[in-house]
């Protein structure tokens, strides 16, 4: 197409789940198009996306490019720079230091058009960066805001932040501006920040500017799949009044082939992380078990449960007698990073596990796509985070849900009530729950005759759309593939009517 030379800014904010999406979506744009793609923030956060790029053969045009940041100037602890291991109370300093990151932002665009003699192509930045707004049209570009979440969940995030409805009602329940009556929210669907803002609050004061200013961007484009999610995205085209883009699955290509164990490097590279645990051996021990036997439970990078939750998960995981890897960190109010200790568990829990083979204990991390797309595995018992659901869609693993912070409660929600492919266990760190109840859970997802077979059958299908919206040959192009061409086509024609314009105002 002979556009090669454009230039596009990417500007995630400083967190893992929005980092990896990113960087996935840098990849694409870059696949596609040959652009030549910058991904600006902090030094840290610069530091662990190089370590992943650097082990990506055939990156030349993706650049690094750190804004200066310093974590203490902002009542954070010394080299904070992302939303892990950080304690509730303090990620609302860490979002509201993120806007410093303007200044350095319009200086590293000024320092591209002085460089290249003309705007980059666009501003791709996060939903929670709206400033990003007023530096792409001061400096003759637009902005372009990412959502790393899906579409339901994105659109309920933004309407409950921007009205916040449950103010105005002394019930349980209440509609949401944006959303038909049948959808009802439910107050403890909110986190307990979210529940007590009233608009006057350190969240509210970051979250509404800069999600109203997000909608006076360009566009948006967010990380699902037409197919999978008609209805959602229907909420927000209608709720944002911008073109919305759906370019998702943002999953490496090879976790979306037929083939049927990926190799342990593609989450690696994913996520940038070592292993505390060899990967290989969480691959051994799937495959010494029957297909569809095992059930996952992890709740993603940034979260855990109480200590009183986590015994009850043990003790229903073990009178299940099902098989199960649980990716374990310290609970609530203990350091995430800290070393496991014995008695957070049922004594001996480990143990027994161990030598029965039952379960297998990972601490910290361990390779999730190779997991989900593993013949053994039957079902995620997951935070809802909206990279793990996808992924785990994305293999056609059915989800028990267990919504912990951010948009989790709505897309467990969504992934109930619209796509038919997840239940509810409990949602919280404060919930209570028992073992007999978790039990109870697990067998009905199990139970391939009742809701767990629905489930599976439901997950089938929707691994198949996704898979479908990535074709790209001469017959046919998936709809993601089409949202991606349709997006830069109108990046492109936006630029020639700028520049048109200017033209013409020159030549007047």
């Amino acid at each position: 197409m002979g556009f090669e030379n454009e230039h596009i800014v990417m500007l995630p904010f400083m967190a893992q789940g929005h980092l990896i999406p990113f960087l996935a979506l840098a990849k694409q744009i870059q696949q596609r198009t040959n652009f030549t793609i910058t991904i600006a923030c902090t030094p840290l956060n610069i530091q662990s996306l190089q370590s992943t790029i650097t082990t990506s053969p055939n990156n030349n045009t993706i650049h690094l490019a750190e804004l200066p940041f310093c974590s203490t100037d902002h009542g954070l602890p010394p080299n904070t720079e992302t939303t892990e291991n950080l304690p509730l109370k303090q990620v609302v300093n860490l979002f509201t230091a993120s806007l410093s990151l303007e200044s350095p932002a319009r200086r590293l665009i000024s320092g591209i058009i002085e460089k290249e003699g003309r705007p980059p192509l666009c501003v791709i930045s996060d939903v929670f960066f709206g400033w990003a707004n007023d530096v792409a049209e001061s400096l003759g570009t637009v902005n372009v805001s990412f959502t790393t979440g899906g579409a339901y969940g994105t659109a309920a995030y933004i309407s409950i932040w921007l009205n916040l409805p449950h103010r105005s009602t002394h019930k349980d329940f209440f509609t949401l501006p944006g959303f038909p009556e049948r959808c009802r929210f439910n107050i403890s669907q909110l986190h307990p920040f979210l529940r007590a803002a009233d608009g006057t609050d350190s969240w509210s004061r970051f979250f509404q500017p800069q999600i109203s200013l997000s909608a006076k961007s360009f566009g948006w484009l967010c990380n699902t799949v037409e197919e999978i999610e008609p209805f959602g995205l229907d909420i927000l085209r209608n709720y944002v009044r911008l073109p919305v883009w759906s370019i998702g699955p943002l999953i490496p290509r090879e976790a979306l082939k037929n083939s049927s164990t990926l190799d342990v490097s593609v989450s690696r590279q994913r996520a940038g992380k070592k292993l505390s645990f060899p990967a290989e051996k969480c691959l051994e021990w799937l495959d010494s078990h029957g297909s569809d036997s095992v059930i996952y439970i992890s709740f993603g990078s940034q979260n855990t449960i109480s200590e009183t939750q986590m015994k009850e998960l043990a003790i229903g995981l073990e009178e299940s007698g099902r098989a199960f890897i649980w990716v374990i960190r310290p609970p609530v109010g203990f350091d995430l990073k800290g070393e496991f200790r014995a008695e957070w568990l049922p004594q001996g829990f480990e143990e027994r596990m161990r030598k029965s083979k039952q379960g297998l204990l990972v601490h910290n991390w361990a390779p999730q796509l190779e997991i989900l797309s593993h013949k053994s595995t039957r079902v995620f018992v997951s935070h809802c985070g909206w990279n793990s659901v996808m992924e785990s869609l994305s293999q056609g693993v059915p989800i028990v849900g267990w919504p912990l912070a951010a948009e989790q409660a709505y897309n467990s929600k969504m992934l109930e009530e619209e796509m038919g492919v997840s239940v509810e266990l409990t949602r919280g760190v404060q919930s209570k729950i028992v073992g007999e109840e978790v039990k109870g859970v697990i067998d009905l997802v199990m139970d391939e005759s009742g809701k767990g077979g629905e489930m599976r059958k439901n997950a089938a299908v929707i691994k198949e759309k996704i898979r479908a919206s990535i074709k790209d040959d001469d017959e046919e192009k998936g709809s993601s593939v089409k949202a991606m061409d349709d997006f830069v086509a109108a990046l492109l024609s936006k630029r020639q009517e700028s520049s048109k314009s200017s033209n013409s105002i020159v030549s007047n």
